[in-house]
């Protein structure tokens, strides 16, 4: 009776606010500030909205930013933040370092930082975006890093989004840049804030659960841990990354679903501990190509 009920809210939620489609709806051009409040925000509503919005941007309508030697320029003898993991995943569940074979246990890992010269992070990150390489770096660091660490980038993009700062009626508390490679990915997790994210360069593809099914992602509290460096501090010869709990022990609440469970072992015990995300329905999904913008809550 429970899940019967589970499963009509699960229904009834989706049909009057986002579809059943199970695709994002998109944009030909930017809404005014009306529409994206009332239809989107108001809403808990995602939406797409095309280049159109972003065009104007040097950085996309000029491609400012798909120019390596540009970039390494503007930002010449800038230190940014580069984050690195074995595998891509930074801030997610692994295996803990004391259960080895992939033991049941899990802990929250985030990646090993390191500072280094914006040219050396970027030459980093094309690096190890090779299947063989025994690490992934990304520049993801948050905390309005676009402002702190790229601010010679400024006048590529717009300050704000004014019809998004109009219907919020604030600017943005942060603005983020992540740079990163086919092997950088981001697990299930929750915003407590809107997002606006653009594309400027590459694609990144999305699964969206509206926020009537949070619990399909099984939050749970896991036991933190961290990356750290075994050898080198050289960004020629990072060497493999060593995982450290935390002391004293921090726990963490984290989303326990993977959606693309390793193997098909894997993907049965998935299956097995998580029914209410693998027997509901299907995310939402997008791909978001260059100069496209999603909106999310």
């Amino acid at each position: 009776m429970e899940e019967r009920r589970l499963r009509d809210l699960w229904r009834e939620a989706r049909e009057l606010s986002f579809g059943t489609s199970g695709e994002v709806e998109r944009l030909e051009s930017p809404p005014t500030p009306l529409r994206f409040l009332r239809d989107y925000v108001a809403a808990n509503k995602p939406c797409v909205i095309s280049r159109a919005a972003t065009l104007h941007w040097p950085a996309i309508g000029r491609s400012l930013w798909s120019d390596d030697a540009y970039l390494c320029r503007a930002l010449n003898g800038r230190s940014v933040s580069v984050h690195l993991t074995p595998h891509g995943r930074a801030d997610s569940l692994v295996p803990l370092p004391s259960a080895p074979g992939g033991g049941r246990g899990l802990c929250f890992a985030t990646a090993c930082s390191r500072s280094m010269e914006f040219s050396e992070a970027l030459h980093l990150i094309a690096a190890t975006g090779s299947p063989s390489s025994p690490v992934v770096a990304y520049a993801q660091q948050q905390h309005d890093c676009f402002r702190a660490e790229y601010s010679a980038l400024a006048a590529d993009v717009e300050p704000h989004i004014p019809w998004a700062t109009e219907a919020l009626a604030c600017l943005p508390e942060a603005v983020n840049l992540w740079i990163g490679n086919g092997r950088s990915e981001t697990s299930f997790h929750k915003d407590h804030y809107e997002n606006l994210y653009v594309v400027v360069t590459g694609k990144k593809h999305f699964l969206l659960l509206p926020p009537t099914e949070a619990h399909r992602l099984y939050v749970r509290s896991y036991p933190a841990a961290q990356y750290v460096a075994r050898t080198s501090s050289s960004s020629e010869d990072m060497g493999e990354l060593k995982l450290e709990m935390l002391e004293p022990e921090t726990l963490v609440p984290w989303c326990s679903v993977d959606p693309y469970p390793p193997s098909p072992e894997a993907m049965a015990e998935h299956r097995s501990s998580f029914p209410l995300y693998f027997e509901g329905p299907r995310p939402f999904e997008c791909t978001l190509e260059a100069g496209e913008m999603l909106y999310l809550v």
